[in-house]
């Protein structure tokens, strides 16, 4: 159990107030973050109510002791007390009601890296930006690298971007955010470099009823080191302290089990954040909303109408000097045993009790554990080589001089998954991910089944695949919706086409579409986890995909060549055969 959890369940006012410690916080309505605002609401009336949701009360009880409540989705871990001190007398208290000032304090540990730069930061940004963040709220870069607090600043600036909506103050919002950045250098196992962190975070924080969030954008090596730091030196005594952990998590089931005793001798489990950003992205999150607010869906969503269902994920380039670390995991660990199944998971889930971020986790894990195990035949392995188009020459994967040449590290993967419940009982879930392909896509594709008795299949042709009706949702690039129909072409004959009911996002809404980042950001600073791992959800996917990676390693197992900028190993047509499906996106009209 983490530090602050333990000196509060010491604390002797905790066992004589653990009533009001305990009672249940107000629910946030998960209509928040749906694909769409409600109606009359635009984004910055929902990011005031959202900084609403995250003001704290104080009660001030007759021994002097102070008890926060909060009326965010945060669970009852959260509500922490603080004794009064001569350290915290000088605690900001407003007149009105007795409200207690908040503030949140972002630390992001691993700042000079990559991810930091990329997409940590502009994401905190946007979110100022837009008005989501809270009214106190202080950045800290924290890492082993040397920087000023100003290096940090130009460094960060560089990556910045603003809404195209409101351009017009974009310098100015940027000024002032940068003002809320500053920096910390740090080993991320030494416990005296975050004790002074922490001095640097009261000081900022004024006396005001501190919330913590540490963003480890580090090594998952380190991953336990730093929250064990963190947890003992640096957390908030009066507020609440969440972590963000990174993929991957773990290399199997062994690994992944072990790197979650080890974060649970410090934190809580509804402490620990487990992001993986695909589930933040605007079609993953409208999944649900598709389903069950669409009456025509819903009754379609089973093995009787529903022949196959495809997730496609590709990249048109190559690992690009990140040979090192792709070559430790492989695309199966990279994509598939996360992104990929979690949002299959989201797809195939029964009807939740309730948008609370518990039920869909718990209904996400009956599915998981309600799946075959995969079966080697199942399963088609590739890795790119090298190829020449129009006098340029692209690289093969071990090419890649952070590569062993001898690697069989699989660039692609595909494989039919089978979900034994009476919903989906014989109906396969093909998956296909891989780098170097002929584009970049992320796609759910939805084949339904035949007409029966089809009284037009004689104007159909032979290949009735052909007419087949299909739901595609674009996660990427292009996010779009769109449902292929059968329909007679204009005319006095008799002839069909299938054309596109199409919702495409750049023409319906004029807002451009918040990063995932910003979404999940948003989501842990306000304690909402329905978009974050649970522990058993990460189990139940290892215990799914480990056997098949342990077999693929024992047996090394050769992957099929494909050249760079292919459509990927022909093997993957022929799985794909086995099973009565055609890939979605190979297809002439995708």
């Amino acid at each position: 159990m983490s530090s602050f959890s333990t000196s509060l369940s010491s604390s002797p006012f905790f066992s004589n107030h653990s009533s009001l410690i305990n009672s249940d916080p107000s629910r946030r309505s998960l209509s928040f973050l749906s694909a769409s605002p409600p109606q009359g609401l635009n984004l910055d009336e929902l990011c005031v109510r959202s900084q609403r949701k995250l003001v704290q009360s104080s009660v001030v009880v007759g021994d002097g002791a102070v008890i926060t409540t909060k009326s965010s989705s945060a669970e009852k871990k959260d509500a922490l007390l603080s004794i009064p001190s001569q350290e915290t007398d000088k605690l900001v208290i407003e007149s009105n009601g007795g409200e207690q000032q908040s503030t949140v304090s972002i630390t992001v540990v691993g700042a000079s890296g990559d991810l930091a730069k990329k997409k940590i930061f502009p994401a905190l940004f946007a979110l100022y930006y837009e008005g989501c963040l809270p009214e106190h709220f202080t950045i800290y870069g924290y890492a082993r690298s040397k920087m000023t607090d100003a290096e940090l600043r130009d460094m960060v600036s560089k990556t910045l971007t603003c809404r195209i909506d409101k351009r017009e103050n974009c310098g100015e919002k940027m000024e002032e955010f940068l003002k809320r950045c500053f920096y910390h250098t740090g080993q991320y196992d030494s416990q005296e470099h975050f004790v002074a962190l922490d001095k640097k975070l009261k000081e900022h924080e004024g006396g005001r009823l501190s919330n913590r969030l540490f963003y480890l954008s580090i090594p998952p090596n380190i991953f336990v080191d730093a929250v064990k730091c963190a947890s003992s030196s640096a957390s908030s005594v009066s507020g609440w302290t969440r972590v963000i952990v990174e993929k991957p998590f773990g290399r199997d089931t062994k690994t992944s089990a072990a790197l979650t005793k080890s974060l649970k001798q410090y934190l809580e489990e509804d402490q620990i954040f487990r992001i993986d950003h695909y589930l933040g992205k605007e079609l993953v999150e409208n999944l649900s909303v598709l389903r069950f607010s669409n009456l025509i869906f819903e009754p379609l969503w089973s093995r009787q109408y529903i022949q196959n269902v495809q997730f496609i994920f590709s990249e048109d380039f190559g690992t690009e000097g990140r040979g090192g670390y792709f070559d430790h995991y492989g695309i199966i660990r990279d994509i598939m045993q996360n992104h990929l199944l979690q949002i299959l998971a989201l797809f195939a889930m029964e009807t939740p009790v309730s948008l609370d971020a518990e039920d869909i986790r718990n209904e996400k894990v009956k599915v998981l554990r309600s799946m075959r195990p995969i079966q080697l035949e199942d399963v088609v392995i590739g890795q790119y080589k090298s190829t020449t188009k129009g006098g340029v020459t692209y690289p093969g994967y071990t090419d890649d001089k952070t590569v062993p040449k001898d690697s069989l590290t699989p660039t692609f993967a595909a494989a039919a998954l089978f979900i034994d419940n009476a919903r989906w009982d014989g109906v396969p879930f093909l998956m296909k991910a891989g780098k170097a392909l002929h584009t970049r896509s992320a796609e759910i594709r939805v084949q339904f089944r035949h007409v029966p008795g089809n009284l037009y299949n004689r104007n159909s042709g032979t290949n009735l695949d052909r007419t087949t009706n299909e739901l595609v949702i674009r996660v990427q690039p292009d996010e779009g919706i769109y449902l292929k129909i059968n329909n007679k072409v204009p005319g006095l004959g008799m002839r069909l086409d299938q054309s596109n009911l199409n919702l495409l996002y750049s023409a319906r809404y004029s807002k451009e579409i918040p990063d995932a980042y910003e979404r999940l950001l948003l989501d842990a600073i306000e304690g909402e986890r329905r978009l974050f791992i649970r522990s058993d959800e990460l189990d139940a996917a290892w215990a799914l995909f480990t056997p098949l990676l342990k077999e693929i390693e024992e047996k090394k197992t050769i992957p099929e060549f494909y050249p760079y900028g292919s459509r990927g190993p022909v093997g993957a047509h022929y799985l794909a055969a086995k099973h009565n499906v055609q890939w979605g996106d190979l297809s002439l009209d995708q």
